[in-house]
């Protein structure tokens, strides 16, 4: 039976430790196993990562592409084919969180747009941060309303007075 004072470590697994600069009969004294002079004698003495030996890296020799826009805003777009498809009873109205809170699409959207594809037959209140003038339309002929938010994030421009040449 395996007990504690019985463990012992599998053959090879342990082995001593290096002992640098501990005279020459121990193989490893003088120069402690670095060779004669150079770099990788020296103490801190390696390249860092990516280092060719001052040729050109290749890191900076292949071309960039491409530029990942930090602030880029996403827009969940639904067509009225798409409200069409939509249970009345469940989407009372359609906005952003509601569809959200119901799992209707997937990834994480800034904005809500309408547009005016298909027909619409049912009764919505939709309130979205932009919608066509065809879908308005479309929505307010079905019994519906349009409710326009306020797009997130945008800062509306204040005019300043001009100021006369006399002040």
């Amino acid at each position: 039976m395996l007990q504690l004072n019985t463990i012992k470590a599998q053959p090879g697994s342990v082995q001593k430790k290096k002992r640098l600069g501990r005279g020459s009969g121990s193989g490893l004294g003088q120069t402690s196993g670095k060779g004669d002079k150079g770099q990788l004698a020296r103490s801190g003495g390696h390249s860092r990562p990516g280092f060719e030996g001052g040729q050109m890296p290749l890191y900076r020799r292949i071309p960039k592409r491409g530029f990942k826009n930090f602030a880029r805003r996403s827009n969940l777009i639904l067509n009225l084919v798409d409200l069409e498809k939509l249970d009345q009873k469940s989407f009372p109205e359609v906005s952003l969180d509601a569809l959200s809170a119901a799992q209707s699409f997937r990834g994480r959207y800034d904005r809500f747009t309408v547009l005016g594809t298909g027909e619409l037959t049912k009764a919505f209140l939709v309130k979205a941060h932009r919608v066509s003038s065809g879908a308005v339309e479309k929505i307010q002929k079905a019994g519906g309303k349009v409710e326009l938010l306020p797009i997130p994030g945008a800062k509306k421009k204040v005019k300043k007075e001009a100021k006369t040449a006399k002040e």
